[in-house]
């Protein structure tokens, strides 16, 4: 098993060029995999659908949700489908599993006016709160994942036209367009922060920590954190709330479902589609408040 293993995490690396994050993430299945087919004395071979569906009992048992769960059997899924193309396996035991229905979360959101108080609560005239300052409102006016802020560097911004290239899920590149606002705060963070922060070691990516290298995204969330913190924000604020906020507010405003699955870089509509419900609440809501007859 930890041999097959290995051998696949090497193809979602090489061949198939996935992220370090889905590569984790597949591992961490296989491995949770490895230590049940072990505590039941079983061979990979061995393993049947009835295996199979024992193990996802045993996942939820351990308190593993309806999303997680699903990501699970994606993940034994493509798999065992390997296994089967490599010629380790004759049948593949996991082409009969569903996967469960996730839940249907609706994404939290930060109102207009509570991202105007976090981006105005920041006075731009220290070198960190310049930085702090353009990265909110680059993730808020373009609605980047924090891996795609983290990566993007000098040479994929333009800020003469107002865009930036990004490199997203499954290694797709996209452009994707810098708000005024979110340009101006950038021209400055580049003109009169970056340079402060610049050390021999530094790389050209365009977020650097007080030591001059790459802003990691851990870091990156407690500075979202802070900020929001700092502004009296009542809620839990990190960066994927703001690509959220970003994308309802779009469609709060008249944007079209199919721009703005271009914008956040999803490859399928039925994941930009969850945003539509986010508008219905929001309606409903509003309607429940001022009509005399709600």
């Amino acid at each position: 098993m930890e041999a097959a293993s290995d051998a696949f995490i090497r193809f979602l690396a090489t061949e198939r060029g996935l992220s370090d994050a889905y590569q984790l993430s597949v591992r961490q299945t296989l491995d949770a995999l490895a230590g049940w087919l072990r505590r039941q004395s079983g061979e990979l071979r061995d393993m049947g659908t009835d295996e199979l569906a024992g193990f996802l009992s045993m996942r939820k048992r351990d308190g593993l949700n309806a999303a997680s769960l699903r990501i699970t059997t994606v993940h034994m899924k493509v798999f065992f489908r390997w296994l089967v193309a490599q010629g380790y396996l004759e049948m593949d035991p996991a082409e009969p599993l569903l996967a469960p229905r996730p839940d249907q979360t609706l994404p939290q959101t930060l109102h207009a006016t509570e991202i105007t108080t976090l981006l105005e609560s920041i006075d731009p005239a220290q070198p960190l709160d310049s930085r702090d300052l353009a990265i909110l409102e680059v993730f808020y006016a373009s609605g980047l994942r924090l891996s795609e802020l983290c990566q993007a560097r000098l040479e994929m911004m333009d800020l003469d036209e107002g865009f930036l290239r990004v490199t997203g899920k499954g290694n797709k590149t996209r452009i994707v367009r810098v708000g005024t606002k979110a340009c101006e705060a950038l021209q400055d963070y580049l003109k009169n922060a970056r340079p402060t922060l610049v050390t021999k070691r530094s790389s050209s990516h365009i977020f650097l920590s007080v030591r001059g290298s790459a802003l990691s995204p851990d870091r990156v969330r407690q500075i979202v954190k802070r900020r929001a913190a700092l502004a009296g924000i009542p809620h839990n604020v990190y960066p994927h709330l703001l690509r959220h906020s970003f994308a309802t507010h779009l469609l709060e405003g008249g944007a079209d479902l199919r721009v703005i699955q271009e914008l956040l870089g999803h490859a399928d509509i039925s994941t930009t589609q969850i945003y539509t419900h986010v508008d219905r609440q929001r309606l409903k809501a509003v309607h429940r408040q001022f009509h005399p007859r709600a």
